[in-house]
């Protein structure tokens, strides 16, 4: 999306959610910045997460990752874009529910 990510992973026991959002956040901002040649922030500074609770939950959340390029009109079919789940498992991959 070009103003905003959706992401779903499972945090390790070793990394919090805070931690790996952090990382991320510094490394794509930095990196980022570097590209543009510029500076500044890149990311909110506050996230929006959902514990998924189970395989209907991680199904409706795929869908609706899935479904975000297509309602903001950046392709006509979500398999279209190519930064998306769906135009991998297109390819031939699957999204797993995390655990398995």
């Amino acid at each position: 999306m070009p103003n905003h990510v959706h992401v779903l992973f499972t945090p390790t026991n070793t990394h919090s959610l805070a931690d790996i959002l952090h990382s991320w956040k510094s490394y794509t901002t930095h990196r980022a910045n570097r590209i543009l040649n510029c500076q500044g922030k890149l990311w909110q500074e506050e996230s929006f997460d959902r514990y998924i609770r189970d395989e209907r939950h991680f199904t409706a959340a795929v869908e609706y990752i899935e479904a975000n390029p297509v309602k903001a009109g950046l392709c006509v079919r979500n398999e279209e874009w190519e930064f998306s789940s769906a135009a991998r498992r297109k390819a031939g991959e699957t999204p797993a529910l995390p655990g398995r």
